[in-house]
């Protein structure tokens, strides 16, 4: 029992005084990710997070779907889905939770930061000031927990600001925007011909289920009463829910920082109204035994603060998709902007322009002008108002941040501040590390000094040579376009058959296309086309290109619509091709074809997109010559997915054994084997509310063993679903080489490896 008498004085909560090597604040997906990639490097990390769950927009409080460069599987970015540990994250959420439970979510995100020894989770702790040391330089932060009554100076030498409006860096003087910048600043023709300070807006959520009997509703007084003053209300639909209602927002007039607390009062009066008018309006049918399961009770943010960096990306840097040398992460979704005027506006919820292809992401954009030892992640990073509009998303914000997390590790073992990075040589040093760990910057390698795989001579027992993807399958209608798309050699004509079956005589017509940038995947230039004839019935049919492609690159085999004609899939599925679709996905205002309007420089081009599984097979066909693309050298390439070509060993299916031998002349040292393996970075595993028909990828090497030439096993593994697998020996080895002995994921799909990293 504790009994303390009076006291005149002011009593004071408890205090700690807490060290640090790297303060991360901000638990979203941007903070998590920085956290994780810091301290699985042996930096001692703290992450301040002022909320009860991880996840921030993605956690059970808001329950935003995360995602990023695959944008619903709706752009033309193929294997895109982001790498590294949000890679980790998506992947293990799909095993764990592929009916996207948000609460579950929450906890894969917990797990994943609990499991590393050198991070001290601070839940429900709020930085609110920031100590400085001296112009340029911060010395701790201050933040309160008010679940334990305790107030804490955190201390470090290094501070990330992940906190979503910037507190850390507005506090320290960082320089900062808030709102839209003018055409003529950037030279950006998207933006608006003045500057404004209109921004987008928060959101607030709803879930609702089926109950056992009929429920009735009684609105709250402060609910919306006239639902006609929201202007898309005829396109409300009674099972909507989640994140589908992301347009229900408002706020972009507002102060997005100081005003949240208003804004969410106005956002729950149109939640409340719109379950009102679904449950009360007599507009809907069924509605009886609906109720409100669930509904958000803080807003999910969208915009605030962005901060200047050493470097501010503009829409140019998106759509042009511009190469930076100091590359860390790729970003791929559309600029995405919203009305100021959010749910109560006139025009549409989103304005969305894709680019081409992946864009890059610098590493300047992350460290801020004028304070030295604070790094930027989220979405407060330096971007113009435009290029924020993709930059924003939230895969794309836990992306960016791993470069944040490694960059900490090495600018703490080099004494260094985080603009130093960009010196000497050092960003190099950043970009491998972070491909090491599956980051996949675009256009940079695995540099091969950090991989013994590179001097040894690699061999397997088979290597798949794609001459036929079998006829097995069921009649796909070509009422939407449909292709292949493949990794060919240039200078190589190349034959096709397919088998088709049509309702009455017809014309096929085939064409052979390619993407203008060779590392892109939006077939804008046409080689070749043919026009066959084709019989009532089902037949075989051979194409017989006479154009070849002037280099190595993925091509588009592409079978035009006609509804009078089938072709047959395939239930085989390979590493690296993909069946396409000239289809519409409006999730990502795609309509099968972007058709900006003139002037703001923004391309034309068609989607062509997948379908998502148990849909999107391959289509059958045999091809001459062999599309021999999988090679075991691959697997010292430097590349962890497909880009430019496949980048893969592939056994053949035929192979029932399948190994890939590694030897060298001399004995090496080998203290750790890491293998890359398919976990089809082309699905968009979207964390929550979506649902995904596997909770495994089908092409993910699940069951192999790691033997020494001389026959020692150093590794086995069953039942692996993780597309990164590393294994530290107990004790380093000498040997002259190591064997994979692998089993294909099953009858249909044949063993495939990426990468294997030695050292």
């Amino acid at each position: 029992m504790l009994v303390e008498a009076f006291n005149s004085e002011r009593r004071e909560n408890k205090s700690l005084d807490l060290d640090f090597d790297f303060v991360v604040i901000g638990g979203g997906l941007a903070g998590v990710c920085a956290a994780i990639t810091a301290a699985r490097k042996g930096v001692k990390t703290a992450l301040v997070q002022d909320r009860p769950v991880l996840g921030g927009n993605a956690s059970s409080e808001v329950r935003l779907w995360a995602l990023g460069a695959t944008s619903h599987m709706g752009n033309n970015n193929r294997w895109s889905r982001e790498g590294g540990v949000i890679n980790e994250i998506f992947v293990e959420n799909l095993y764990r939770n592929k009916e996207g439970n948000p609460v579950i979510f929450d906890m894969v995100l917990v797990e994943k930061v609990q499991e590393e020894e050198n991070i001290t989770l601070m839940l429900n702790t709020a930085v609110y000031e920031v100590e400085k040391k001296g112009t340029n330089s911060i010395k701790a932060v201050k933040a309160f927990n008010p679940q334990n009554s305790t107030n804490y100076t955190i201390n470090a030498p290094l501070f990330c600001d992940a906190s979503g409006d910037g507190i850390v860096a507005f506090q320290a003087g960082a320089s900062f925007r808030i709102g839209a910048e003018s055409k003529e600043e950037f030279g950006e023709l998207f933006a608006p011909d003045e500057s404004y300070g209109e921004l987008l807006g928060h959101s607030i959520f709803f879930y609702s289920k089926r109950a056992p009997k009929a429920v009735k509703y009684k609105a709250p007084s402060f609910a919306l009463k006239d639902i006609t003053s929201i202007p898309r209300y005829k396109v409300i639909e009674k099972d909507d829910k989640g994140c589908r209602f992301w347009w229900l927002e408002y706020g972009g007039r507002k102060d997005t920082i100081h005003d949240t607390e208003e804004i969410k009062y106005e956002l729950w009066k149109v939640v409340y109204g719109v379950w009102d008018y679904i449950k009360n309006s007599g507009e809907f049918e069924d509605v009886d035994d609906l109720t409100l399961e669930w509904a958000g009770t803080i807003p999910g943010k969208r915009e605030s603060r962005r901060f200047e960096g050493l470097y501010m990306m503009t829409q140019q840097d998106v759509i042009n998709q511009k190469r930076f040398d100091d590359a860390i992460a790729f970003g791929g979704w559309a600029i995405d902007l919203h009305p100021a005027d959010g749910v109560y506006s006139e025009k549409s919820g989103c304005t969305q322009w894709h680019s081409k292809g992946v864009y890059d992401i610098p590493y300047r954009s992350l460290v801020p002008k004028e304070i030295d030892n604070l790094f930027l992640a989220g979405r407060i990073i330096s971007a113009s108002h435009v290029a924020f509009g993709t930059t924003r998303v939230m895969a794309t914000t836990g992306f960016t941040a791993q470069a944040i997390g490694m960059a900490a590790n090495i600018c703490l073992a080099k004494g260094i501040k985080p603009a130093q990075v960009l010196e000497n040589g050092v960003i190099k040093e950043l970009q491998n590390d972070l491909n090491l760990e599956g980051q996949s910057i675009p256009d940079v390698k695995i540099a091969a000094d950090s991989n013994l795989v590179s001097k040894a001579k690699v061999t397997a027992s088979s290597e798949n040579g794609l001459n036929e993807i079998a006829f097995n399958g069921e009649w796909l209608p070509l009422a939407t376009s449909a292709a292949m798309l493949l990794p060919l050699q240039k200078e190589t004509k190349y034959t096709f058959k397919v088998a088709v079956n049509a309702t009455e005589d017809t014309q096929l017509q085939v064409e052979l296309r390619v993407a203008e940038n060779d590392k892109n995947y939006t077939p804008d230039i046409t080689l070749d086309t043919l026009v066959i004839d084709v019989k009532k019935g089902e037949q075989s049919v051979t194409i017989a290109f006479d154009k070849t492609l002037e280099q190595e690159q993925y091509a588009f085999v592409c079978f035009m619509s006609n509804d009078k004609l089938s072709i047959q899939e395939s239930e085989q599925l390979y590493s690296g091709v993909l069946a396409l679709f000239n289809g519409v996905n409006k999730a990502v205002s795609n309509k099968g074809k972007q058709t900006p309007p003139d002037g703001i420089g923004v391309d034309t081009f068609e989607f062509w997109i997948p379908y998502r599984r148990p849909a999107g097979k391959h289509i059958a066909m045999e091809i001459s010559p062999s599309v021999n693309a999988y090679k075991a050298t691959n697997v010292y390439n430097g590349y962890v997915r497909p880009w430019g070509t496949a980048n893969s060993w592939t056994a053949s299916l035929e192979d029932k054994a399948p190994n890939l031998q590694i030897e060298w002349a001399e004995k090496q040292t080998v203290s750790k084997i890491k293998l890359f393996l398919d976990g089809d970075y082309d699905h968009a595993m979207e964390s929550v509310q979506f649902g995904h028909h596997d909770d495994i990828v089908p092409q993910c090497l699940q069951n192999y063993t790691i033997k020494s030439i001389e026959g020692d096993i150093l590794a086995e593994q069953t039942g692996n679903h993780q597309t990164i697998n590393e294994w530290v020996l107990d004790t380093p080895i000498e040997t002259k080489g190591i064997i994979i002995e692998a089993k294909h994921p099953s009858n249909h799909v044949p063993a495939t490896i990426f990468e294997v990293i030695c050292q």
